[in-house]
Formats: structure tokens, sequence, C-alpha cells
């Protein structure tokens, strides 16, 4: 019993590892069971053995990539303990380590928030992340009249200033801006660099 349960679980993450790698390179809609069989390389009954659809795999991959998008940031934007440089800073430091670990992640969720169901709306709400104190703190900056710019840009650049460059990373490698291995040097500078730019942005 225990050896066939390991097999399962073995197997399970198999496809998901190969529904990763599929549905970022393709997208939800552009993606068929069998190109995850096939990237798993496994039988097609399998996948559909144990998630039963592409709909039910495609679920599971995007909770998984949207709860780690989310969670931990909700959890650092609603510190009443923090400050907004102190927030900014945390955010940034844990979207960069996320990203160099996962680097397909702003590709898949650009593709699926364009063209598919926007999974990842639905749990920044249940989190509360537009609704977050952070969020409170900035608008409150901007009636106190400290801020000068609308609390949404603030939100667009800390978003903006992290994930774009993942975007941009092959533009960047293809055209010898960025040398091999230079890449994770300058996102770890960025560490740094951001928040400093966004407290520019805030007075």
């Amino acid at each position: 019993m225990a050896v066939k349960k390991e097999q399962d679980a073995s197997t399970e993450e198999r496809i998901l590892a190969a529904a990763r790698i599929v549905f970022t390179r393709k997208g939800f809609a552009a993606t068929k069971v069998r190109d995850i069989a096939a990237e798993a390389d496994i039988n097609l009954s399998l996948v559909n053995y144990y998630f039963r659809s592409k709909e039910k795999l495609f679920e599971v991959v995007m909770a998984e990539a949207v709860q780690k998008l989310v969670f931990e940031i909700a959890t650092i934007f609603n510190d009443t303990q923090l400050g907004i440089p102190e927030k900014i800073t945390r955010a940034v430091n844990y979207y960069i380590d996320l990203l160099l670990e996962n680097p397909d992640f702003p590709l898949f969720l650009v593709n699926e928030i364009i063209t598919g169901d926007d999974m990842f709306t639905r749990f920044a709400q249940q989190n509360t992340l537009f609704q977050s104190d952070l969020i409170r703190q900035l608008f409150a900056m901007k009636e106190e009249g400290k801020l000068s710019v609308h609390p949404v840009h603030v939100m667009m650049n800390v978003i903006g200033l992290v994930v774009m460059p993942f975007l941009a990373r092959p533009i960047l490698e293809r055209n010898a801006l960025v040398k091999d291995g230079e890449f994770v040097k300058l996102m770890n500078e960025r560490r740094t660099l951001i928040p400093l730019w966004l407290k520019g942005m805030l007075g």
C-alpha cells in the first residue's frame, strides 16, 4: 500500500511538472492533454485518471502559482506593524526570490489574465490584497498631501519593477545586453535599488 501511494504521488508530480511547462509554453487554450502526457512521458489515460480533465489540471497548477504569488504578499501588505517602506522592501525581496526560482510565473500569469479565467484576481480578492493595509496607508498619504501621485502608481511600479525584467530577460540575453549569469546578479542588485526608487515617489 505504501509503495502504491509513493507511486501515485510520483506520477501526480510528474504530471503537474509537465503541466506547468506546457501551460506556460502554450497557454491553457492551446494545450492538449496529450501534450502534457508527452511532456511527462506517460500514457494519456494516466493524466485523465489522476486529474480527470485539462480544466481540473490547470486549476491545480494555476492555484499553486497564484497561492505562491498572493498569500505571502497579502500577509506582508496587511501587517499593521510595518510602515510602507518596510512592506515594499519585504515584498520586493519575496517576489525576486520567488521569480528567480520560478522564472516562468510572470509569462504564465500574463497569458492567463489576458486570455483565460482570471484566477489571480479571485485569489487576490480572497486574500484582501486589493484592500490591504498598504493600500489604506497609501491613500491616507494622498489625502494628507504627503503623496503627490495616485497611490496606484506606487503599486504599478512595485509590480512593474520586479516583474518586467523577467518578461524582458529573453530579449536582453538574445541581444547580449545581459551575459550568462548576469541576470541573477542584476536582480539581486534590484533588491536595494527598487525600494530606493520607490522611496523617491513617496517623498
